[in-house]
């Protein structure tokens, strides 16, 4: 019984060479080959962008994650200034002498 299933995959395998031998003799199958052809490359192509668009998701939700860190209200975040560089809130005197108004 072990035999069977062997001589079907056998038969199988060797009618498949036949199809594949009479496909040159078939009428526009070698434009259908090509096209089969060349849709696999296309597919190929395809799938190694697709696979570079995870690599471009990851970066993109990173840096998503940066700004939202950025942008939280400011009272959350550290002062950015130094202490010792404290501003003033007084307005600044100049030191230059004013000139004197002409009397008529």
């Amino acid at each position: 019984m072990a035999q069977a299933p062997q001589d079907l995959l056998s038969k199988l395998a060797d009618r498949g060479e036949e199809v594949i031998g009479r496909i040159g003799e078939i009428p526009g199958a070698q434009r259908l080959l090509e096209q089969a052809s060349a849709l696999k490359e296309r597919t190929d192509e395809l799938q190694k962008k697709l696979r570079g668009l995870d690599e471009l998701e990851r970066r993109v939700d990173a840096l998503e994650r940066k700004v939202h860190e950025l942008s939280k209200p400011a009272s959350r975040q550290k002062p950015r200034a130094a202490a010792g560089a404290k501003k003033t809130t007084t307005a600044r005197r100049s030191t230059a002498a004013k000139p004197k108004p002409k009397s008529p």
